[in-house]
């Protein structure tokens, strides 16, 4: 039986406060709760790190943290290519778990301070795959390895169970040796990943303690690399080797270094930190007491995961768990690179080999420019705005030391690597985005001395004919039509920073690409210096033949729409949207030999497009600068579900520090930067349902296309912050901004969809 109590009207108005109370505390408390979950999210359990290191990937392998200076894992012998990260996923022996790599590159370096342990009689040989009796180095399995951002651990065949994880300049090891023996640990400054050492050096200085260098000449002319080493039990020797040579105790200087630490036989668990500076032992001390100065694996190696969701977490997307394990795992290769290189106090070695101090900002190197000037840059203005500025300004050290803006810079070394100074569009990008923290008038200065620099490749030859004949240098019309690109984000910044002389004679650079297009064959056609057109010229080749106009890595399909900066003038060339329009859609349907030799980076072919390497990787947005954004939806979704996938070998080319993963980040969420220095993001088709970017600013840009699936990838009509958008686009701050972008999606195409003229993007002028 229920009573019913009227109370007096006072009682009541006090009961239904406190039932007010009780609500809004009960939201509150869901609120808060809400907020909790979403900062314990673990997105670090999304990430597959094997994705990448089969295949052409060349990925690293191992523990690290966002941008650190330490990458610390396991390294394989070095047989090429395929090693270029020092660890190859078909690969079945460990030689040494050294403490930096390479993530994605085309070529070897690095690898430097490799630590090896292992039980029993003392030895350093390397042995190799099928010889492995009285080698240091060891067989293991996938079964017996895991790894995850910020942790790898394995157990090696010799008995030796690994655990690895880092601070940004601290690597922390933890051995379990199971095996009877004396435990030991091998330190080899002699093998690393594709280069050869010119001096090295290993000291004792306590029983707990080693320091150290590794000098070395590599793909970077030189690079310099000092350690300093605590144990957490005291070691009984420190036998040296010149090379596999007994040389001693405590300390030698040679060639070819190595050392063994030996420990009771009852030392069956050992820890080791070890500290990196490219300035001396006594700055990697300083870097190794400040960062770590404990002994708590699991603490450290949490605060690595911490520091991996802050960043994982800049994106959250709902998909299936396929879906999140690509992006994710993609979004984790982002952050690998550029490396931190600089110490606690921000001192570094510059390319001049000079020791600089007293530095305000942090330095950073491992810049894969050319290949990620055109999507992973751009990203990082959105989701890595904080630290761009300092990326600006490491380049703009780079001037200093070198006289020249960086193309390729590694550790204390310019690689020179691949055409273009594609430094320019990235600082161009960062500027006309209003990001700051570096010198606006110095930078443009420095961008135009690089510009026209007659010692640069082919500057000279620009500077002459207005465009570099292809009798005059090898790879002639690749490198001009990446000067192209660059100068047009130099003509941008000189107008908007008022000096309209620059911005003229820079903007006709950026329009040579004219100059190169053949109208009778619709194709960019390399040009002598008499004005001819190179004949005999196939545009399908591929390969370096004679030295004489040909291309970098790719062929003249690919390169006739290699235009990112002007794409409307390149439409226009081609007499209008059909011509375009049909010689774009040959491009992904031509058949033709690449000829012999031609490199392997050109990968991942559709027709004569070639989605594993850099300068491909914005030509499916062109359809957009011609009224078809419907064709580029088809092509990009295509691309996303060919060559992306959640297995060792999920990248059909080279990951490039970041860039192949960029990608595949911009167009799952459906838009791409196509000019690297205009801020203008077009649409493609978004491959998820939500996906919301947390701004470094603190608001959110959420992304939404309910009715997607795979069949639906065509957008049928786009609303920007609950407006109906006609535009094929939106820009760079209408992102930073902040609100929602809705897509209406459909398995049949809105060929009406941005097909306006004023619904197009126009390249900036």
């Amino acid at each position: 039986m229920l009573s019913f109590i009227f109370l007096p009207k006072t009682s009541q108005y006090n009961l239904r406060m406190k039932r007010v109370k009780f609500l809004v505390f009960s939201l509150l408390l869901l609120l808060t709760c809400s907020n909790q979950m979403m900062a314990q999210k673990d997105y670090t359990t999304f990430v597959n790190p094997y994705i990448g290191a089969g295949g052409h990937g060349h990925v690293f392998v191992g523990a690290n943290v966002p941008f650190g200076a330490v990458q610390l894992g396991p390294m394989n012998i070095y047989k090429g290519w395929d090693w270029c990260s020092g660890y190859y996923y078909d690969d079945k022996v460990i030689i040494g778990f050294s403490h930096n790599h390479l993530s994605g590159t085309g070529c070897a370096d690095l690898g430097d301070v490799s630590f090896m342990p292992y039980s029993g009689a003392m030895r350093t040989l390397r042995g190799d795959d099928h010889h492995l009796n009285g080698a240091a180095s060891s067989s293991f399995s996938h079964e017996n390895e895991r790894v995850a951002p910020g942790y790898y651990a394995v157990k090696l065949d010799n008995g030796v169970k690994v655990e690895l994880t880092t601070t940004e300049r601290v690597g922390l090891h933890h051995y379990t040796f199971t095996e009877d023996g004396t435990p030991r640990v091998l330190i080899d400054l002699v093998n690393g990943i594709g280069n050869t050492p010119y001096e090295g050096y290993i000291r004792k200085i306590d029983d707990t303690t080693i320091e150290g260098y590794r000098f070395v000449n590599g793909w970077a002319p030189q690079h310099k690399v000092f350690f300093y080493v605590k144990f957490n039990k005291p070691f009984k020797s420190l036998n040296t080797f010149m090379n596999d040579t007994p040389a001693g105790l405590d300390e030698l200087q040679s060639r070819e270094v190595k050392g063994v630490i030996s420990f009771d036989d009852n030392d069956k668990d050992v820890m080791a930190k070890v500290a990196l500076s490219s300035v001396s032992c006594t700055n990697a001390k300083m870097n190794l007491d400040q960062e770590l100065p404990g002994w708590d694996f699991n603490k450290t190696h949490q605060l690595a995961v911490q520091k991996w969701n802050d960043k994982l977490s800049t994106i959250d997307i709902e998909g299936t768990p396929r879906q999140k394990t690509i992006f994710y795992t993609a979004l984790y290769h982002t952050f690998i690179a550029p490396n931190l290189y600089c110490d606690v106090n921000g001192d570094f070695r510059g390319i001049d080999d000079k020791v600089y101090t007293g530095n305000h900002f942090k330095n950073y190197t491992t810049f894969s420019l050319w290949d990620t000037y055109r999507t992973l840059n751009p990203l990082f203005t959105i989701i890595a705005k904080d630290n761009v500025g300092d990326m600006v300004n490491s380049m703009l050290s780079i001037y200093d030391q070198n006289g020249k803006l960086p193309i390729w810079p590694l550790y204390a070394g310019e690689t020179n690597c691949m055409p273009g100074y594609s430094s320019v569009p990235v600082i161009a990008d960062a500027y006309l985005k209003g990001i700051t923290g570096f010198d606006a008038n110095d930078a443009l200065n420095k961008m135009i001395s690089t510009a026209t620099n007659p010692k640069q490749n082919g500057v000279a030859d620009f500077m002459r004919y207005g465009y570099i004949p292809a009798d005059s240098r090898g790879e002639a019309t690749s490198i001009n039509l990446e000067y192209a690109a660059d100068d047009w984000g130099i003509a941008l910044m000189a107008k908007k920073m008022g000096r309209m002389d620059d911005y003229n004679t820079f903007l006709k650079r950026g329009s040579s690409f004219e100059l190169l297009f053949d109208k009778k064959i619709n194709k960019v056609h390399p040009k002598m210096k008499d004005g001819s057109w190179y004949e005999p010229y196939n545009p399908f080749l591929a390969n370096h033949r004679d030295n004489v106009g040909d291309f970098t890595e790719g062929n003249g399909w690919e390169y006739t729409f290699m235009v990112p900066q002007n794409p409307d003038g390149l439409v226009a060339l081609h007499g209008g949207d059909m011509p375009f329009i049909k010689n774009l859609d040959q491009l992904f349907v031509a058949k033709g030999d690449l000829g012999e030799g031609a490199p392997p980076d050109v990968s991942g072919m559709v027709g004569q497009y070639a989605h594993g390497n850099e300068p491909n990787h914005h030509i499916p947005y062109l359809y957009v600068y011609a009224g078809a954004q419907y064709k580029t939806a088809a092509k990009v979704r295509m691309l996303q579900e060919k060559f992306y996938t959640d297995k060792p070998d999920g990248y059909c080319g080279n990951e490039d520090c970041g860039q192949m993963s960029a990608w595949h980040i911009m167009s799952a969420l459906g838009i791409y930067q196509v000019n690297p220095s205009n801020g203008v993001f077009v649409f493609g088709s978004p491959l998820f349902k939500k996906a919301t970017i947390n701004l470094p600013n603190g608001k959110t840009f959420v992304i939404s296309s309910p009715n997607n699936n795979d069949k639906n990838v065509y957008i049928q009509s786009a609303k920007l912050n609950g407006k109906n958008l006609k535009n094929a686009y939106i820009t760079y701050q209408d992102i930073m901004n902040g609100g929602s972008l809705d897509f209406s999606m459909s398995s049949k195409p809105n060929k009406n969809f941005g097909s306006s003229k004023e619904n197009r993007p126009v390249s900036a002028k």
